[in-house]
């Protein structure tokens, strides 16, 4: 339904008020089409069946942007005293006090957020029953600049080396220029034992691949090679959520996609939209890998076996 600058979404239980939805968010031009608030809340209903199961139970840090890619944006955590009641909320621990961050457990949340203008959810890697203890490890795959190619080779050789420690990954689109590999974790690590993991097999990645990779915290020191990023495998810390729309020109979305799809000559970061994602999503990309959660300890003494 829909009624002056205001249309009304049924979801589930409940009905969810879109206000303004003509309002331009992502303006076109160029190779760029244009999109509207409605063709953002049309996405993330249809995404919705998707994208929960990546939301569920976890702290979101939400990307706002009221005014569209042209406007000012700022980082929500502490969720607003004037959101419904039926919104789920977890209130985390933070150096002197704590914030009272939103979690999207079902898709009226997801389709109120979204008529907030919130372009972009940004998930923990942890769930509130166990927020010190991620089953999630994130790799970024962050290039010095927009070269696919590198992005591409940097991926290949880190599943070569998950797959020598029998660790299951996933690949996802990033939306913007790289992409992230995912590792399932059983959540009986904290997050500093998972880091710590991280940062060696980076380590050991790029030792072997001084020319290509780095793990050189400092731009500076990255010259043009691909920078493994592992910063965000820590507390309180958030990466993009699958199937979650990115603040760039033409709507690109960070997509599951499967290890046969890395070889597509036409992929790249932003290769999908909310155009085209949900059609993506129903070949169920990663198929059941994020099930495969793991222990860190039979791999960790694999990977010391290779680095002595």
């Amino acid at each position: 339904m829909s009624g002056g600058d205001v249309r009304t979404v049924r979801a589930g239980r409940r009905t969810v008020e879109v206000h303004r939805p003509g309002k331009v968010l992502f303006p076109g031009g160029g190779d760029a089409k244009e999109y509207t608030k409605g063709d953002l809340v049309d996405y993330y209903r249809d995404i919705a069946p998707f994208m929960l199961p990546h939301l569920r139970g976890r702290p979101l840090m939400l990307q706002r942007q009221p005014d569209g890619l042209g406007g000012p944006q700022f980082m929500q955590k502490n969720t607003p005293d004037h959101y419904p009641e039926w919104i789920t909320r977890v209130e985390v621990s933070k150096e002197g006090g704590t914030v009272c961050h939103t979690v999207c457990d079902d898709t009226a949340t997801l389709l109120y957020l979204a008529d907030q203008a919130c372009l972009t959810l940004h998930r923990w890697l942890s769930s509130t029953d166990s927020l010190d203890r991620p089953d999630r490890l994130v790799f970024d795959l962050d290039p010095s600049e927009d070269d696919f190619e590198k992005v591409r080779e940097a991926a290949r050789l880190l599943g070569g080396l998950l797959d020598e420690l029998k660790l299951p990954s996933a690949l996802m689109t990033t939306g913007s220029r790289g992409l992230h590999v995912i590792v399932p974790l059983n959540g009986q690590h904290d997050f500093d034992e998972v880091r710590e993991f991280a940062r060696d097999l980076a380590d050991t990645l790029a030792d072997a691949h001084p020319d290509r990779l780095t793990t050189a915290a400092r731009k500076k020191d990255r010259g043009d090679r691909l920078y493994l990023d592992v910063q965000r495998n820590a507390y309180a810390q958030t990466a993009a959520a699958p199937y979650t729309v990115r603040a760039k020109p033409g709507a690109p979305v960070a997509t599951p996609l499967t290890w046969t799809q890395l070889d597509d000559p036409d992929l790249d970061a932003r290769r999908w939209t909310i155009a085209d994602a949900v059609e993506q999503a129903r070949t169920d990309p990663w198929s059941g890998v994020m099930k495969k959660g793991r222990a860190l300890g039979p791999a960790r003494r694999r990977l010391d076996a290779l680095r002595n």
